[in-house]
């Protein structure tokens, strides 16, 4: 997890010593960028994970608004690669028509899908089944009137102590946004020099490294229905050590998926400050971006996660430049997603065809709570 240390620097940080939280949290991406649904699924993905190993099973309700069938979304392909990983654990529901509509084109149709979407959500909440609830663009749904903003909110307020929330979608209203204990905003930033296939998530807020897991099982999923092999590499600087926010849900995903899932960490187990880098953490930097720099000539991946590379390069322990000239020459089909925040923009930012800026509203641990295994480590 990006650290909450208010030092001058950039580093990370593991929850491993943490204690762990037992409170359900309420969590909301909103905004005009991407990542908002992927993000999620990254959530799902790691609560699954740690569930595989412990006696508390995480069982997850995928609910997708504005999401009928008939029309293929982004998400699609990495929820049929949980489902196949975990049939048993991830139900999903869709409701809605296969198409966008303004607020004068709301018909009676959009109305009873909305509000029996919610009904579904509010049986499922109250049976206490499920550990996470995804409510997918329910932001929407509330923004164009289609269901009460009161009755949601009073509904997630008396929500059973133990259950994840997580709402997703732009334009949610105040009345939600006042009581999530984590909003997170994905701000979109333009480059007029975009590549295809290049996305960079940065940004203090939560949702950087939880969307590129996002975009992993979108990776996996697409090469399923296609009955292609889409093979995926994970690498993760400044995480030589254990008990980082990804762990679990990066074993799950080479649990059910071991022959399309590389993974490979460098760096030390401590956080590195800037003015306080040691030799080992520009070998770290080096030894990884040795294994990205063949990874990206290979054509070998259809998707390369370069996790924390972002506060690698800001603390100057890699040059920009060798960065830009193997970004410049991928392979075309190959997806790259960088992650990390920085003080200081790489110029490789120019680059990409989507820049989300994650922006941080309000996170439940800056206010004192603690993390929850499968959620937040």
């Amino acid at each position: 997890m990006s650290s909450l240390n208010s030092r001058p620097g950039v580093g990370i940080r593991t929850a491993q010593a943490r204690s762990e939280r037992l409170v359900g949290q309420i969590h909301v991406y909103d905004g005009a960028g991407k990542g908002k649904s992927q993000a999620a699924l990254g959530v799902v993905l790691r609560s699954i994970g740690l569930g595989i190993n412990s006696d508390r099973q995480t069982r997850v309700l995928l609910l997708r608004f504005l999401k009928g069938p008939g029309r293929p979304y982004d998400e699609d392909g990495a929820i049929e690669a949980l489902q196949r990983g975990f049939p048993h654990l991830i139900d999903q529901v869709r409701t809605g028509r296969a198409e966008f509509f303004g607020p004068q084109e709301i018909t009676r149709f959009d109305r009873l899908e909305a509000q029996r979407g919610w009904d579904i959500a509010k049986g499922a909440i109250a049976s206490e089944l499920y550990s996470v609830v995804v409510l997918d663009e329910i932001n929407p749904i509330l923004d164009l009137g289609l269901l009460s903003t009161e009755e949601v909110v009073q509904t997630l307020q008396q929500k059973p102590e133990g259950t994840e929330i997580i709402a997703t979608g732009r334009g949610a209203p105040q009345a939600l946004r006042d009581i999530a204990d984590l909003h997170s905003e994905m701000r979109p930033v333009l480059h007029e020099r975009g590549i295809e296939g290049l996305e960079v998530y940065t940004g203090s807020g939560k949702g950087k490294s939880t969307s590129a897991l996002g975009k992993a099982l979108q990776a996996i999923g697409r090469g399923i229905s296609q009955d292609k092999s889409h093979r995926v590499l994970i690498l993760q600087w400044l995480k030589g050590g254990s008990g980082y926010t990804e762990d679990a849900a990066i074993s799950a995903l080479r649990q059910i998926y071991p022959h399309l899932v590389d993974h490979q960490r460098c760096g030390r187990d401590a956080i590195v400050w800037r003015g306080q880098q040691q030799e080992l953490d520009y070998v770290e930097a080096e030894r990884g971006w040795e294994i990205a720099r063949a990874a990206l000539a290979s054509g070998c991946y259809k998707t390369i996660i370069l996790d924390e590379l972002n506060p690698t390069v800001d603390l100057e322990l890699l040059p920009e430049e060798p960065i830009v000239l193997a970004l410049l020459r991928k392979p075309r089909d190959t997806e790259v997603i960088v992650t990390g925040r920085c003080k200081n923009l790489p110029s490789y930012f120019q680059l990409a065809s989507v820049h989300s800026e994650v922006y941080c509203h309000k996170h439940y641990a800056n206010s004192g709570v603690e993390l929850k295994r499968g959620v937040d480590f």
